[in-house]
């Protein structure tokens, strides 16, 4: 839950809420470097899932912050998705929660803009107000763990 009770109390272009439904398209997976942050326990269950010894789980991360960063190809695609998310039951947290990123909630156009890159954007699940400021509070968390920056506080 959001510590500062002014996050709560403005009002929000997604104040209905916002529908979003994962199709497995692979367009947030790749593209521009970006940091997928994993803590220690979910590095271990996805080594755990690849069948892989956890001493040879450098292969999938990079140490970062409090826990990992998953390794990202030369082209800026995530390590795990070749022709479809190979951890997609077990993916980070990080990915469980997007497209409710702070940055795609700045504004209905970063929303938008987001939108024309992903096709689930739109589609499914109606997401809540409460639900959705419960997944950028969790974001922000995710980046303090990363000691990564992606926007100003």
């Amino acid at each position: 839950m959001p510590s500062n009770p002014d996050f709560l109390d403005r009002r929000y272009f997604f104040d209905d809420g916002l529908r979003f439904a994962c199709q497995r398209c692979g367009a947030c997976c790749g593209g521009a470097p970006g940091l997928v942050w994993v803590g220690g326990r979910e590095a271990a269950a996805i080594a755990d899932f690849m069948h892989c010894p956890s001493a040879a789980a450098a292969e999938f991360f990079i140490p970062r912050g409090q826990g990992f960063a998953v390794r990202e190809y030369s082209d800026g695609r995530c390590w795990f998705y070749e022709q479809g998310c190979r951890i997609y039951p077990l993916r980070p947290m990080q990915c469980r929660i997007y497209p409710f990123w702070l940055v795609h909630l700045r504004s209905e156009e970063s929303w938008q803009a987001a939108a024309r890159q992903c096709p689930g954007i739109g589609q499914g699940r109606l997401y809540t107000r409460a639900e959705i400021l419960d997944f950028v509070a969790l974001d922000r968390r995710l980046c303090q763990l990363a000691d990564f920056i992606p926007y100003p506080a």
